[in-house]
This record gives structure tokens, C-alpha cells and sequence, in this order.
């Protein structure tokens, strides 16, 4: 059994920039592809980014590639989220998952283990 644990959210002006983490337990953090999804208020979860097992692979919704930045340290169990020129439609709760599966890493569904989120606030 995989916990996560989300930190690093807060408020900042538009085009500032904030760093998320997630650090794991309970399980061999390796074994896990990692994403990031976020929900904004009355709206679904939706993909943010996703970081495959090895490093060598990583995926990021069109909103935000360009301006975000996902990776890993396996030696920490822990995956990080990197946001630059964030904007007011950034606002949301952010979630990091854990995966085993290896493909379709957008999906939600495929994330076995869920941590309980970090606010993200962006002002305009």
C-alpha cells in the first residue's frame, strides 16, 4: 500500500512560479509510474503530467507543456511538479498518483493510489 503525500501548493501572483512535491511510502516507489492531475472548482479531475518508472518517459497535457515540469528522484520516493508562468486558470487542487500500469498514463483510471491534494491559488 502506496501513501502519498502532496505539499509544496500556496497563493502567487500570474507568472510566478511554484514547485510541488509528493513523497511515497509504503511501497518500492521504482515500481510506479508517478502523474499529476488537478481539479479546479466544479469541474472534473483532469491530466496534468506523468513520469514513467525509468525517467526516460514523460507525458504533459497541452495547457501546460511548455510551462511545466515533471520529474523524479527514485532515491528521495519522491516525484516533483515544477509550474513557470502560471496562470489563473492553473488554480486548482493538485493530486499526484501512483501507478503500476506502464501505458495510458493520462488516464485517471490508472492510478491505483492517490494522495489528498495541494491547493494551487494563482491571482491575476
Amino acid at each position: 500500500q502506496v501513501q502519498l503525500v502532496e505539499s509544496g501548493g500556496g497563493l502567487v501572483q500570474a507568472g510566478g512560479s511554484l514547485r510541488l512535491s509528493c513523497a511515497a511510502s509504503g511501497g518500492t516507489f521504482s515500481n510506479y509510474a508517478m502523474g499529476w492531475f488537478r481539479q479546479a472548482p466544479g469541474k472534473e479531475r483532469t491530466f496534468v503530467a506523468a513520469i514513467n518508472r525509468n525517467y526516460d518517459n514523460t507525458y504533459y497535457a497541452d495547457s501546460v507543456k511548455g510551462r511545466f515540469t515533471i520529474s523524479r528522484d527514485n532515491a528521495k520516493n519522491t516525484v516533483y511538479l515544477q509550474m513557470n508562468s502560471l496562470k489563473p486558470e492553473d488554480t486548482a487542487v493538485y493530486y499526484c498518483a501512483a501507478a503500476t500500469s506502464t501505458w495510458g498514463l493520462a488516464l485517471s483510471t490508472q492510478y491505483g493510489y492517490w494522495g489528498q491534494g495541494t491547493q494551487v491559488t494563482v491571482s491575476s
